[in-house]
C-alpha cells in the first residue's frame, strides 16, 4: 500500500468534505466490494468522485485519463505507516488554515501541466 498522503485545497474538493481533500494515491489496481452502493459523480471533464449510496462516505476521486484512484485517508486503519508528503492546488488554499509539515506543493496551473492535453 501506498504510504503518501496528499492534500488538494481547490474549491471543488473543499466544497465536496468541508476542508482540503486528505488522500492516498492509491495507482490503478483499486477494487472495491459492494459496487451496487457506489455512486459516482463526473466532476469535471477528467476526474470523477465516488461515494456510498448508502452512507454517504467518500470513497474515491478518480482521473479517468489513467484511472488513478485518490482515496481518502479516513479510510485507511494504518494510519501510523502514512506521511503527509505534498499539497496540490496551494494556490487555492484559503488563508484561515495552514499545515505545519514541510511537504512538495503545486499550484494548479502545475497540476494541470502535469496532464497537458488531458483535461
Amino acid at each position: 500500500m501506498p504510504t503518501g498522503v496528499g492534500a488538494c485545497h481547490c474549491g471543488m474538493c473543499r466544497r465536496w468534505g468541508g476542508g482540503p481533500l486528505m488522500v492516498v494515491n492509491c495507482g490503478d489496481q483499486v477494487v472495491f466490494s459492494g459496487q451496487d452502493h457506489i455512486g459516482i459523480y463526473t466532476s469535471s471533464a477528467w476526474a470523477e468522485r465516488g461515494f456510498c449510496t448508502t452512507c454517504g462516505t467518500h470513497l474515491f476521486y478518480r482521473l479517468k485519463q489513467n484511472n488513478a484512484y485518490f482515496v481518502p485517508v479516513g479510510l485507511f486503519d494504518t494510519a501510523a505507516a502514512l506521511h503527509f508528503d505534498n499539497q496540490v492546488f496551494i494556490d487555492e488554499k484559503p488563508a484561515y488554515y495552514a499545515f505545519a509539515n514541510d511537504t512538495g506543493t503545486l499550484t494548479g496551473a502545475e497540476v494541470f501541466a502535469l496532464f497537458a492535453g488531458d483535461p
